[in-house]
C-alpha cells in the first residue's frame, strides 16, 4: 500500500471517529435548542464560508458543464443528506442512526459498479456480507422495549444514506478533474442554496439565549469537526481510493457511537442509554470491523 494510501485510509478513520460522536452530540442539540432544519442551515453557510476562505489560496477555475454535476453533489451530499439526517437524528436513537448507516457501502457497490463500471473484487463482497449481518443482528435484537427508537426517523437516516452513496458515486469524477477543496466549496455553495428555504425561518427563530457553554461548544463540534475536517477527510480520501472504499468506513461508526455511548451512559448515569446496549450488539461490533477489514484488504480476485 502507498504512502497516499495509508493517508488517505488514516483521513477515512479520522472522519468516521468524528461521525461516531457526532450521533450522540448533535443529538444533544435538538430539539431544546435547535430544530433540524435550522442547525443544518447554520452548519452548511458557516462550514461553507470556511471552505471558501481556504479555496481562495487554490486558484483553479471550473467548466461551466461541470456545474450542473456540481449542482447534483450539493443536492445529495450536502441539502438532501444533511436534512434528512438531522431530521432522522432528532427523532430516533444515536446508536440506531449508526447502525442504518452502514447500508451506505452496499449502496456505494451497487451505484459504482453501475454508474463509473468499477470492478468488484471478492474480499469487498465478504466484507460487506460479514459486515451487513452485524449491522443485521444489531437491528433485530439490539433494540429493547425501553430504547428511543422511531421507524420515521430510521426511514429518514435510511433515505440519507441513499444520498450520501449517490453523493459519493458522483463526486469521484469531478475529484480527479479538480483540487479538492474546489469541489467542495462549490459542493457546499449549491448545498447552502438547496438548504436555505427550509431552514432560514427555523433558524431565524432559535433562541440563542438559553445556550450554555457546553452548548456551544457542542454546535462548534458539529460544525468544525463534523463538517468542516470530515468533508475533507472524505474529499482527500476519495483522491486515493475508490468511492466504495470510502463508503465501507461507515462501518465502523456504530461502532465507534456504541463505544461512547456506552462511556456516556455508564460514566455519566444516563440509564435511558445504558439500557439500549447488550451482549448481541457487542458481538455484531466485532462483525462490522472484520467486515471494514475485508474490504479494505486487496485481492486479487475478481468477479462481475
Amino acid at each position: 500500500m502507498s504512502t497516499n494510501n495509508y493517508k488517505a485510509h488514516l483521513a477515512l478513520l479520522g472522519a468516521n471517529i468524528i461521525y461516531g460522536a457526532n450521533f450522540l452530540i448533535a443529538k444533544g442539540l435538538m430539539p431544546n435548542y435547535f430544530k433540524p432544519s435550522g442547525l443544518v442551515l447554520l452548519r452548511v453557510f458557516t462550514a461553507g464560508i470556511l471552505f471558501w476562505i481556504v479555496k481562495q489560496f487554490v486558484k483553479e477555475k471550473v467548466e461551466k458543464k461541470d456545474f450542473i454535476l456540481l449542482a447534483f453533489c450539493g443536492l445529495f451530499g450536502v441539502s438532501t443528506n444533511m436534512l434528512l439526517f438531522f431530521h432522522g437524528l432528532s427523532l430516533t436513537s444515536p446508536i440506531d442512526a449508526s447502525i442504518i448507516m452502514t447500508t451506505t457501502p452496499v449502496i456505494v457497490l451497487i451505484l459504482s459498479a453501475f454508474i463509473l463500471k468499477e470492478k468488484i473484487t471478492l474480499n469487498k463482497y465478504l466484507g460487506i456480507l460479514i459486515g451487513g449481518i452485524g449491522a443485521v443482528l444489531l437491528i433485530l435484537y439490539g433494540k429493547t422495549a425501553e430504547g428511543t427508537s422511531s421507524f420515521l426517523g430510521n426511514l429518514f437516516v435510511f433515505l440519507n444514506a441513499c444520498s450520501y452513496g449517490l453523493y459519493l458515486v458522483f463526486v469521484k469524477p469531478l475529484m480527479k478533474k479538480y483540487k479538492a477543496i474546489t469541489v467542495i466549496s462549490w459542493v457546499f455553495l449549491f448545498g447552502f442554496l438547496f438548504v436555505l428555504p427550509f431552514g432560514i425561518k427555523d433558524l431565524i427563530t432559535t433562541n440563542f439565549s438559553v445556550f450554555t457553554t457546553n452548548t456551544y461548544l457542542a454546535l462548534t463540534f458539529v460544525i468544525i469537526g463534523t463538517t468542516f475536517l470530515t468533508y475533507l477527510f472524505n474529499i482527500y480520501a476519495l483522491s486515493h481510493v475508490p468511492p466504495s472504499v470510502n463508503g465501507s468506513y461507515i462501518y465502523l461508526q456504530p461502532v465507534l457511537s456504541f463505544i461512547i455511548v456506552s462511556i456516556y451512559a455508564y460514566s455519566f448515569g444516563h440509564d435511558k442509554y445504558a439500557q439500549d446496549i447488550n451482549l448481541i450488539k457487542i458481538l455484531s461490533c466485532f462483525m462490522v470491523i472484520i467486515g471494514v477489514y475485508m474490504i479494505s484488504k486487496k485481492s486479487k480476485i475478481k468477479v462481475s
